[in-house]
């Protein structure tokens, strides 16, 4: 067995994001820039990390500066970097952003010829650390290339549907040479996981539904145990076979929505490692994702559990 247990395990991208410090303007307006830690596993990483998980991330970088940079984040924000290795040859990738609030943040992906994470093989993985975790968690985007897409059909398969292995449906278009293939990859994918997690886009990417109701019973008849919608204006919903649930959205001043999500997540997970019901779980994540919408950054914007405890209260 692995010498340590991880309450939570996160595989897929990472990136140095570099994001303006101005607002309201293109790029090529911007004069002055923030550096942090991204990409959207490993700020669920993170996000979970916040709440006093122990959590790690799979990834990969380039054998360059901004890969010791990604090291250093994630050890000062108590993600184990265990199974973060260098790629030589490629470099380690960078996300621009604009920052339009309230709704509109266009991102600009610099992985070319290959981004490191998609480099990941399956004879490098720690299958015992992935079986042992509480929380396994994958992403579409992860199987949109080679060596990382069979890499997690291999974790998958070693895990044997575990309870608590969960694939966000998260799909970004450019990484795939159409949806009809991250549908197909969706598929199978959907068949070796207990909980599936997604908007309305990408469930319509993923099943073919963008009713959330339908949605979610389409997720479940594929064998997931949980399925959560987000529905944007309209709050979060979560169905299982005994219960479902809906939360509202949540009032708050928008300044950047990229890490929302995940920060979702990282609180999703936290939630599951309580034994909370549905609602409770949702509640908690829905706020929690609020929070880092109304702050710049993504990684070092997650908010503690005193911090959505907090907002609860309000």
């Amino acid at each position: 067995m692995s010498e340590q247990a991880f309450d939570v395990i996160t595989i897929g991208r990472v990136s140095v994001d570099i994001y303006p410090l101005q607002d309201g303007v293109g790029l090529e307006e911007v004069t002055t820039f923030g550096k942090y830690l991204g990409g959207s596993a490993t700020n669920v990483a993170v996000a979970a990390a916040k709440h006093g998980l122990k959590s790690a991330i799979i990834t990969r970088t380039g054998h360059d500066p901004f890969g010791k940079y990604i090291h250093q984040e994630l050890i000062r924000l108590n993600v184990s970097d265990r199974f973060v290795s260098p790629v030589d040859g490629l470099n380690t990738p960078v996300v621009f952003c604009e920052i339009f609030p309230p709704d509109n943040f266009p991102l600009y992906f610099y992985r070319a010829p290959k981004a490191p994470d998609m480099v990941i093989n399956a004879s490098e993985l720690d299958l015992d650390a992935i079986k042992g975790a509480k929380i396994y968690w994958s992403t579409l985007t992860g199987l949109s290339e080679e060596p990382s897409a069979s890499a997690h059909h291999v974790a998958w398969d070693a895990r044997g549907r575990r309870d608590h292995t969960i694939l966000d449906l998260d799909y970004r278009p450019m990484f795939w040479k159409s949806p009809q293939q991250a549908r197909a990859q969706a598929e199978i994918a959907l068949s070796k996981v207990t909980i599936a997690i997604g908007n309305r886009e990408e469930c319509e990417v993923a099943i073919a539904e963008t009713d959330p109701h339908r949605a979610a019973d389409a997720l479940l008849e594929r064998g997931v145990e949980i399925a959560v919608v987000k529905m944007g204006p309209k709050g979060v919903m979560a169905k299982s076979r005994t219960q479902t649930a809906q939360v509202p959205p949540v009032k708050i001043n928008v300044i950047n929505g990229l890490g929302a999500g995940d920060s979702f997540g990282g609180a999703f997970c936290y939630g599951l490692t309580q034994g909370w019901d549905l609602e409770k779980i949702l509640t908690f994540a829905n706020v929690a994702g609020a929070i880092v919408a109304s702050r710049r950054e993504c990684s070092t914007a997650m908010p503690t559990t005193a911090e959505v405890e907090e907002f609860l209260k309000k």
